[in-house]
């Protein structure tokens, strides 16, 4: 609406005017912004649904993790952890346990579970702080969306998982200055900029 100019003495009239219509180009730009975000949501849950979560973009790094600690705790060859900022994470319903469990480092993580069918569904580790989830990718309503970035601790692995070819792998850990895509880096960066390094 808009105001006419109106004689001496009287109120303005008040006029309608016509939206101004978005060109094509700006609707393809939103509904291409509107897929990438879509598509760089993961939802995820326990086996009963009782407690469902949602990642908001992609995770920094997924690892596939061959350590024995691992292949102990998930009755596993391996675990796949799909990191993320906790700023990045939604709880969308229920509410899990923490259960305090030893770690290899012997610095402890805590794992979430559901309190109703103890699916472990995402870890905080010491190294990394509570800002940071381990989200565990079998979790997850599509898993096949993240396959790991790195396999780590591969010096114990099964013998007879075959690793991908192009996949980087070590025997221990690794620096993630060098192996880490810049974007992932940066929000690294800002994370640590906002909670402060960790202990």
């Amino acid at each position: 609406m808009s105001e006419s100019v109106g004689r001496a003495g009287k109120r303005p009239v008040l006029v309608a005017t016509a939206p101004k219509v978005r060109s094509d180009a700006w609707s393809s730009r939103m509904e291409n912004a509107a897929a990438e975000t879509v598509e760089n949501v993961f939802e995820g849950g326990c086996t009963c649904r009782a407690v469902r979560y949602r990642m908001l973009s992609r995770p920094l790094f997924v690892h596939g993790c061959h350590c024995r600690w691992c292949q102990r705790e998930t009755g596993s060859a391996f675990a796949v952890n799909a990191m993320i900022e906790m700023a990045r994470f939604d709880l969308m319903q229920g509410r899990p346990i923490e259960v305090p469990t030893p770690s290899e480092s012997g610095r402890g993580q805590k794992i979430n579970r559901c309190p109703t069918c103890y699916v472990a569904l995402w870890s905080h580790y010491a190294g990394a702080g509570d800002q940071i989830a381990f989200v565990r990718v079998g979790t997850l309503d599509e898993p096949d969306r993240l396959p790991p970035d790195i396999h780590i601790f591969t010096s114990s692995k099964q013998p007879w998982v075959r690793l991908p070819d192009g996949v980087p792998a070590v025997p221990e850990f690794y620096d993630r200055r060098r192996l880490w895509p810049e974007a992932s880096l940066a929000r690294w960066r800002a994370h640590l900029a906002a909670v402060g390094p960790t202990r």
